[in-house]
């Protein structure tokens, strides 16, 4: 079955090119020039990624990304003319699962698209863990915590499956963004300590007390769960 992506980009041009680029690797794209055009696509239909420009009229990408996670886990991926690292780590913060700036290769967002659907697919011989309250179904994508819900985007599950595999285990930042295949990121941004920040947030995670994500100071991240 063919992916569906849906593209919320002013850019009518750039919204044609993406539909007919895209196409060859057998993806089914929708286009809107407007966010709310796009909102009400979403709220109709199931897609399988976004593609959400920044620089939008009226509600900028960044608006139209906060309202997206208020009901969906559907990956983002965002597009923007300005590059700033402030941007990109703002995008983190608010759901985005990837950030690309333009202009850009098409072949290089086909990459991105590719490795973020195929982590939402990968499956594994362990179905499923559970470490005292936190119980996490690899296969569906599925976390809960004392029973409810806990709503991940694509990459924060990743960074948690990457932890919770290896318990006891320190990963660095490099090996976290070399496993979420960040191409344009360095090892030294805020990127992947906004992802673990956002992520201990929702599993009630305090750093100073952790019961699950521990900071290893200049090292990186590590899984200590309660049993």
């Amino acid at each position: 079955m063919k992916k569906k992506i849906l593209v919320i980009d002013d850019d009518e041009k750039l919204g044609r090119l993406l539909r007919d680029y895209l196409a060859k690797y057998d993806f089914t794209v929708t286009c809107h020039t407007h966010p709310v055009q796009g909102l009400n696509a979403l709220r109709k239909e199931t897609y399988d990624l976004i593609i959400l420009d920044v620089m939008l009229p009226e509600m900028d990408g960044f608006e139209v990304c906060r309202t997206i996670r208020k009901d969906h886990t559907v990956p983002v991926i965002m597009l923007t003319a300005r590059g700033e690292v402030t941007d990109r780590i703002v995008g983190l913060e608010i759901g985005a699962d990837d950030y690309l700036p333009k202009p850009f290769e098409p072949r290089e967002l086909v990459a991105r698209i590719q490795t973020i659907l195929r982590r939402s697919r990968q499956d594994d011989r362990q179905e499923s863990r559970r470490f005292g309250e936190l119980f996490i179904h690899f296969t569906r994508h599925q976390v809960s915590l004392k029973d409810q819900p806990v709503e991940l985007t694509s990459a924060e599950f990743e960074i948690l499956q990457m932890l919770c595999r290896r318990p006891g285990i320190t990963f660095n930042r490099s090996q976290i963004l070399d496993q979420l295949w960040r191409l344009d990121w360095d090892s030294e941004s805020r990127s992947v300590d906004v992802l673990v920040s956002r992520l201990r947030q929702k599993l009630g995670d305090d750093p100073k007390s952790p019961r699950f994500i521990r900071t290893v100071w200049g090292s990186g991240y590590m899984f200590v769960p309660e049993e």
